[in-house]
């Protein structure tokens, strides 16, 4: 597949010169827009790399890709569950905006004709851009139909046949600049671990789908060695060093995550140290599994003669609490399961081999604003994120200084050492943590008098965003007359 002439790919580009909008803002010359390959995961902790210095593992496709460009190592998912994050990744608004905190939320959510219309898909389309989803999709409801946000479907498998689906879709041809979101699914089937046993134990069945059963043949490795117990000695890693629940924890986490879904509360009480171990090494195994799954999609873009004009984009929608805390699973805005990892690559255009870690990045704010700054057009308005190709290039710019996760039942606020959350029930609401001191987070230190000015600044900080986003289920976060 050779790649486009200038003069080809100026032409190809000036079709979509309607959505470009003219001034300032506006990048007029076509040949400046590279092609688009975004690669999400699934479940993906922003420790889960080996390039990040995880021993337990090996991820030379996404280690190659960190290698390439920047990674951001302060980067959060603006919900640490599926549905809530991948509305934001394809809108660039924060999930309140529709009224969602949970997965369980997608069919009530209120998606407006505006965010349709002015969704990712959409946008770059109108910029002249060949626009193709594959793999996972799991929006709220008005947004399942792929074709109403933007997107030809390029296929609904999410595993080593979307890996393949894109190496032919990269090989071309090509008429115009494109799109490609890849969404795969693991390591994702780490969820089947603890719901499984929690059934087994209670006198039932395995879940009977292919994610349950995708895991469970991981697990079978280990089981089928003769001596699990000295499988897990011999092979899995350690516990985490934050294993333990920490110190004056929130009750809401047990009455609004781990006692709201059984299989939650009764690892957190009954599993082994064995039986986290081996969760360790399973969730290890299965992100090896997408990773091998996207070095098909980066050899097939190679193949194709694409790197010098290809953007290259790789996240995940949210982590997995990986035994810390006692917990596995989402959900909860402890460090595991919001922050995620996020690269950026563009051959000859962005810095190779960096890794940035001063800058606090929204994927689901800041993707949109940033493929719109590579794409020539501006951000639909009323967009709260930043587009990140200053931060990429190493041109400098103005950056925020803290960033929000929601989730189910909390908010949370990240600035450059402290983190704050608040839960909506139960005793000690509220969780200081000093992260600089403490990034494990097992000491709450909410109501310390040495802290007090600083966690007063964060609640006015959380305060003040709810209000900037007009965030319509915020209200119950907001702490005052302390």
């Amino acid at each position: 597949m050779r790649k486009l002439n200038r003069r080809e790919f100026l032409a190809a580009s000036a079709l979509g010169t309607a959505g470009l909008v003219a001034g300032s803002g506006a990048r007029a010359a076509a040949l400046e827009r590279p092609n688009i390959l975004f690669i999400m995961t699934d479940q993906q902790s922003a420790g889960m790399l080996s390039c990040a210095g995880n021993p337990y593992l090996q991820t030379p496709a996404m280690d190659r890709l960190a290698a390439s460009g920047v990674r951001f190592e302060r980067a959060y998912a603006t919900n640490p569950v599926c549905v809530p994050s991948r509305f934001s990744l394809q809108t660039g608004l924060m999930p309140s905006a529709i009224g969602m905190s949970r997965n369980e939320d997608e069919a009530a959510a209120v998606v407006t004709d505006d965010m349709m219309r002015n969704s990712l898909g959409n946008v770059l389309r109108g910029a002249g851009y060949e626009t193709v989803y594959g793999g996972k999709t799991h929006f709220p409801k008005r947004m399942r139909d792929l074709g109403e946000i933007g997107y030809r479907n390029l296929t609904n498998d999410c595993r080593e046949g979307l890996a393949r689906s894109c190496a032919g879709f990269l090989d071309g041809p090509h008429d115009k600049p494109f799109f490609l979101f890849a969404s795969f699914i693991n390591p994702h089937d780490i969820c089947y671990m603890a719901i499984n046993a929690h059934a087994r134990a209670q006198g039932g069945k395995n879940v009977e789908n292919l994610d349950s059963r995708t895991c469970e043949e991981v697990l079978d490795k280990a089981r089928s060695s003769g001596d699990l117990d000295e499988f897990v000695q011999r092979n899995c890693p350690p516990l985490s060093p934050n294993f333990n629940v920490p110190e004056n924890e929130p009750e809401g986490i047990t009455l609004d995550y781990t006692e709201a879904r059984p299989f939650r509360s009764w690892v957190r009480q009954n599993w082994t140290e064995d039986d986290w171990r081996l969760h360790r090494w399973a969730y290890c195994r299965l992100t090896e599994m997408v990773d091998r799954e996207i070095g098909i999609v980066l050899e097939g873009l190679a193949a194709a003669g694409l790197e010098d004009n290809t953007l290259i984009v790789f996240t995940s929608d949210h982590g997995d609490h990986d035994s810390a805390h006692k917990l596995e699973h989402k959900s909860i805005p402890y460090e595991e399961a919001a922050r995620i990892p996020f690269f950026m690559s563009w051959k000859g255009r962005i810095r190779p081999g960096e890794i940035d870690d001063a800058h606090l990045v929204s994927n689901g704010l800041d993707l949109l604003p940033t493929l719109c700054d590579y794409a020539g057009v501006e951000k639909p308005a009323g967009r709260p994120g930043s587009s990140m190709r200053p931060l990429a290039e190493g041109k400098g710019a103005v950056w925020r200084d803290h960033v929000v996760v929601e989730s189910q039942n909390a908010r949370m606020i990240r600035s450059d050492r402290f983190k704050y959350c608040v839960y909506e029930s139960g005793r000690n609401r509220e969780q200081f943590t000093d992260l600089k001191n403490d990034p494990g987070e097992m000491k709450n230190l909410a109501g310390k008098a040495e802290f007090e000015a600083e966690e007063k600044e964060h609640r006015r900080l959380l305060a003040e965003w709810v209000e900037k986003t007009g965030d319509k289920i915020g209200a119950a976060y907001i702490v005052r007359g302390k």
